[in-house]
């Protein structure tokens, strides 16, 4: 979804040359039809539109579609943008200027999470995490987690009662070197806790260990 043609036509390009099949919509209301009667595997998303702003078009597929890898590529490049761009529901976030081999590798990592199920089910506490089916309760109440969210979890819950460094958590969870500010972690960390019901200052799940990094508590009270 990109109204200027300088960007789109290359990306599709290069997307095209890697196997994949390309749909270029121009407008945020034709863009949202596409998708809703197609079977896309991945949304790149600008947030200039003419018709909608981006944003809205992102909040209305994320709520479609909880499990649709999004990325937004724009010009606005604050942090507060970004920070609005993730609570939106997208998966991740390039500002223009971008690099093309970057952006290429965040989208092959987006689709490669999107392609590979793992046939397990973590239980830690009362939390359960169905990694094959990419759903998680907390008791008998389903969370509803962005795909980075869920990511985050798994790894945590993978090692449960290990603290896992945040460089390593960076790196596991977007599958590539990070460029960015590591407050995209603490973001997704926030939203996580307050999905939990959990609480940075008393944790019950996600605890920081300062200058490490986070740990999933393996019991209540660790």
């Amino acid at each position: 979804m990109e109204d200027d043609l300088a960007i789109a036509q290359p990306l599709a390009r290069a997307l095209e040359r890697e196997g994949h099949d390309v749909q270029v919509a121009a407008e945020g209301k034709s863009a949202l039809a596409q998708v809703r009667a197609g079977n896309q595997d991945l949304v790149v998303l600008d947030l200039g539109l003419p018709d909608l702003d981006g944003l809205e078009v992102c909040r209305t597929l994320r709520s479609e579609d909880p499990r649709l890898p999004i990325l937004i590529l724009t010009a606005r490049g604050s942090e507060m943008d970004v920070v609005v761009g993730f609570e939106m529901g997208a998966d991740d976030y390039v500002s223009k200027p971008f690099r093309s081999k970057e952006l290429m590798a965040r989208i092959r990592s987006l689709l490669r999470r999107g392609q590979v199920g793992e046939l397990n089910t973590l239980r830690v506490q009362d939390v359960v995490l169905d990694a094959d089916a990419r759903k998680a309760w907390v008791g008998t109440r389903e969370l509803t987690l962005s795909r980075m969210e869920f990511d985050l979890l798994h790894a945590l819950m993978r090692e449960h009662g290990t603290t896992i460094p945040r460089e390593r958590l960076m790196r596991e969870v977007w599958h590539t070197h990070w460029y960015g500010s590591s407050k995209t972690l603490d973001m997704h960390v926030s939203w996580l806790r307050r999905k939990l019901g959990d609480s940075a200052t008393d944790s019950r799940y996600i605890s920081t260990v300062r200058g490490v990094g986070l740990r999933f508590e393996s019991q209540a009270g660790e």
